[in-house]
């Protein structure tokens, strides 16, 4: 038997914010994309709401904690996968989710603390 939809509440991360809730037809997983309101958002982890009916536990609703996904104007082509952000610095993460370890809300145009990655 073929559960139905649940509701599914999409929180942003950063603020806590609740962006709202969907009915999907798909269960994400942390590291696939989601898009809500014509914004892409990267889940990076999901939360299972039970309530107890009937004698035993049930998944009520999920809870999707995202970020806001950079689109094309900040990437960089790192072995094979796109990151955000300046990848020739040393402080890139060198993650689809986090810029950089000083500065992970960006940008990176213009950066004070940007510094060449030593060569190895």
């Amino acid at each position: 038997m073929e559960q139905p939809p649940l509701p599914t509440e999409l929180i942003l991360t950063h603020s806590q914010r609740s962006l709202g809730s969907r009915y999907l037809d798909w269960m994400p997983q942390p590291g696939s994309h989601i898009a809500h309101e014509g914004q892409i958002y990267a889940v990076l982890e999901r939360r299972h709401r039970y309530q107890f009916k009937a004698n035993r536990y049930q998944l009520h609703k999920i809870a999707l904690y995202v970020q806001t996904v950079e689109l094309a104007e900040e990437k960089s082509l790192i072995e094979g996968r796109w990151v955000i952000g300046d990848a020739t610095c040393r402080y890139n993460a060198h993650s689809e989710i986090l810029r950089c370890a000083l500065h992970p809300e960006g940008p990176c145009d213009g950066c004070s603390d940007y510094s060449p990655q030593q060569k190895a």
